[in-house]
């Protein structure tokens, strides 16, 4: 009898040591984590709305200890992001885990510029939808400017000689410049920088224009009242800018947002994949970033996944069709 009863507590330790390790082992092989830093990849340039939104969140997951790894800003606005949509597509192996990128409209409009990259942007990892991006037309205050009617008065005085600031070539900024000089029969010279931050400095410092700058570009200079919005392309008006009145009320049915999404490789693994939809829901939902939404106009739930796959197949579909209008494509 004894014999027995040893021979069974000998069973059940073995049975109770194997489901733990067991359990070690599921826990070991579905709880990825990163083995080295993130690159941090964004497609322009230092100062920016893409650059400032990705050095927050990088400082939000640091703080909050979101990641076991730090996440590396890494500027790359080579080529009007060619240079960071490559970087992403040559991802493999281990890289493929380690490597996450913030993105502008360029995601759309440079591979369809640039075929020769070979960079379809559907295939990339869908990690997560921040926020949508709003921008407004900027002019600096001691040009006299207040309204549409006087700015279109003043740049058609100018011609060919009015300078309108943007970031890259064949980007949204590009695309909005060649909508108002088609809508209002103007034109501006558009003049391509690296970055919406020098883009805002340009014309604080007289050197431009115009610009169509994201609220968080230009919002310094406005503050400081070097700078004044004159419209916005947003469906309403603004909160923080409520003496811009909308291109919709202006008479012109024309809304453009910028989409700020973290995206991976296309090789990214699934438990990867999981891992960094993880992380940035939590920066999403954390204050430090709602109250940048507000501060900065960022308007947008979270989205990932088949949505996000979804969002991003209608705005391809969108930019396609504008850059043909225009002749970019």
């Amino acid at each position: 009898m004894k014999t027995m009863q040893g021979l069974f507590i000998r069973c059940l330790a073995a049975t109770l040591a194997l489901g733990t390790s067991m359990l070690a082992f599921s826990q070991a092989a579905f709880a990825w984590e990163p083995k080295k830093p993130v690159d941090f990849v964004i497609m322009a340039g230092k100062g920016g709305g893409a650059d400032r939104m990705a050095r927050l969140m990088q400082s939000v997951i640091e703080k909050n200890d979101f990641a076991s790894k730090p996440f590396i800003p890494i500027n790359k606005p080579g080529g009007s992001g060619a240079e960071a949509l490559l970087h992403l597509k040559n991802a493999k192996g281990i890289a493929a885990d380690h490597t996450v990128m913030v993105t502008l409209n360029s995601f759309y409009t440079t591979p369809m510029r640039q075929k020769n990259l070979g960079i379809d942007p559907l295939s990339f990892t869908p990690v997560g939808r921040m926020a949508e991006d709003t921008f407004l037309l900027w002019v600096h205050k001691d040009s006299g400017i207040t309204n549409i009617e006087d700015f279109v008065k003043a740049a058609k005085a100018e011609g060919r000689d009015w300078i309108m600031a943007g970031t890259g070539k064949g980007q949204e900024d590009q695309l909005l410049t060649d909508f108002l000089n088609g809508a209002y029969g103007l034109q501006m010279k558009y003049v391509p920088f690296k970055g919406g931050g020098r883009v805002a400095k340009e014309l604080a410092g007289k050197h431009a224009h115009s610009t169509v700058n994201n609220p968080s570009e230009q919002l310094g200079f406005y503050e400081a009242g070097t700078t004044m919005p004159i419209a916005s392309f947003t469906p309403e008006r603004l909160p923080m800018f409520q003496e811009a009145p909308t291109f919709k009320e202006l008479g012109k049915n024309f809304v453009y947002f910028m989409q700020r999404s973290v995206v991976g490789p296309q090789a990214m693994s699934d438990e990867a994949e999981e891992y960094y939809r993880g992380v940035f829901k939590k920066v999403y939902d954390s204050p430090e970033w709602q109250k940048y939404m507000t501060d900065k106009s960022l308007q947008g739930e979270f989205i990932t996944g088949d949505e996000l796959i979804a969002y991003w197949t209608d705005n391809n579909g969108r930019h396609e069709t504008i850059l043909k209008a225009i002749g970019e494509i």
